[in-house]
């Protein structure tokens, strides 16, 4: 078996060795497994609004409570994730996944429904945060982007494949089933960490060099980390805005998309999974501002397709939106773990809970301009996250 934390060693591998390429397909199946659930539930949002008889901002705002458990999760762990057992924790927060992820399966109404979800992001952001901590401690500098990059983008894989899963178990063999499904890819995203992730060295990097709630403080100080911060809220803001509210848009008139359709049509994330692969060598190579604000000018440039009646158009903006989040995402995330020369898990921890944040606001917010003013509206609300985040990136540098 892999195991993982071997592969780490720098002086274990090259930059294109074969070990290497093994250690980023690990990381990036762990990373899909670990948030699977997590945007799969947007697929059969439709579906779901008819069953619990609601309103789409309603519906929305459910499916995406599982952001506020992760923003919870991702802080809490960040602040004590130096007294936690890298490999235990994610274990564990992997096995437990799976029994909310089961029970939505038998959701009596909606306000279990968004409880369990709360639930499920619990979960999930505690995996997260703490294979986010447990790769800043075993990379080194030079393999810090790659790693972050393959990670994020097992993250943009859970989000296309997850989707095509959601829409065909549920399409095939009814809501419940999906539920059921995904339950057991959880339960497979443990036992992943059990066979890979063996002999974890206690790094310098993982003791704090002060208290967790004063090194909380003072990261809020660093301007870079602070408009870090604040990018990754934005960016989550403007992702859940787009791909929550969009599968509305196609299955009305004109589009009027059935559900195996709307899943398929989340191949839209293919181009993503290739493009944040290459986030790592465009960030060494133009560094965090340009690398960000071209990731942002692609993301805004897919608005106005989407605000079109024609299928292709909209499918096009949606890819862009897609490449242009994720990629921001990834460089943001790398530059968190670097910037953060000192408790490095507490900054990834309270970056996650800002990124998250951004999800829950962006549902609540967009899920208003949805309803009582249109699409139009909430595209609009997007564009302004994505403006906001451009400027935010002004006082980013190494």
């Amino acid at each position: 078996m892999t195991d993982l934390s071997a592969h780490m060693k720098p002086s274990a591998m090259a930059m294109h060795s074969p070990g290497q390429a093994l250690r980023s397909l690990v990381i990036g199946l762990t990373a899909f497994l670990t948030v699977v659930d997590l945007f799969a539930t947007q697929a059969i949002l439709p579906s779901l609004t008819r069953h619990y008889g609601v309103t789409p901002a309603a519906m929305g705002f459910a499916v995406n409570a599982s952001t506020f458990g992760m923003a919870v999760a991702g802080l809490v762990v960040g602040l004590f994730s130096p007294h936690i057992n890298r490999r235990t924790g994610i274990l564990l927060s992997l096995m437990l996944l799976a029994i909310p992820t089961s029970l939505l399966a038998v959701a009596p109404n909606l306000a279990v429904f968004t409880a369990l979800r709360v639930v499920q992001g619990l979960c999930m952001a505690s995996a997260f945060a703490l294979t986010l901590a447990y790769l800043g401690e075993q990379c080194s500098a030079m393999e810090a982007g790659g790693a972050f990059a393959a990670y994020i983008t097992g993250n943009v894989a859970s989000n296309l494949v997850g989707r095509l899963i959601s829409a065909a178990v549920a399409d095939g063999f009814g809501l419940a089933w999906n539920f059921y499904f995904f339950a057991a890819l959880n339960l497979a995203g443990a036992a992943l960490v059990y066979f890979t992730i063996k002999r974890v060295r206690p790094m310098a990097t993982t003791r704090l060099t002060e208290a967790p709630f004063a090194a909380m403080v003072a990261h809020w100080r660093d301007p870079r980390l602070r408009a870090a911060f604040g990018i990754g809220f934005c960016i989550l803001f403007a992702f859940i805005g787009t791909f929550t509210f969009v599968n509305f848009v196609l299955v009305r008139p004109p589009l009027s998309l059935g559900m195996m359709d709307l899943g398929l049509i989340y191949f839209v994330f293919l181009p993503s999974i290739v493009t944040t692969l290459l986030a790592g060598r465009v960030l060494s190579r133009l560094g965090i501002r340009p690398t960000i604000w071209c990731a942002l000018a692609v993301a805004g440039v897919g608005l106005p397709l989407m605000l079109t009646p024609h299928l292709g158009e909209v499918l096009a903006g949606m890819v862009l939106v897609g490449v242009g989040t994720f990629f921001a995402q990834a460089a943001a995330t790398g530059f968190v773990g670097q910037a953060a020369a000192d408790n490095r898990s507490v900054a990834s921890g309270t970056y996650l809970a800002c990124y998250f944040c951004g999800g829950l606001v962006g549902t609540a917010v967009l899920g208003r301009l949805f309803d009582g003013f249109g699409w139009h509206a909430c595209v609009a609300g997007i564009a302004l996250a994505l403006a906001a985040a451009a400027l935010l990136t002004f006082p980013l540098k190494r």
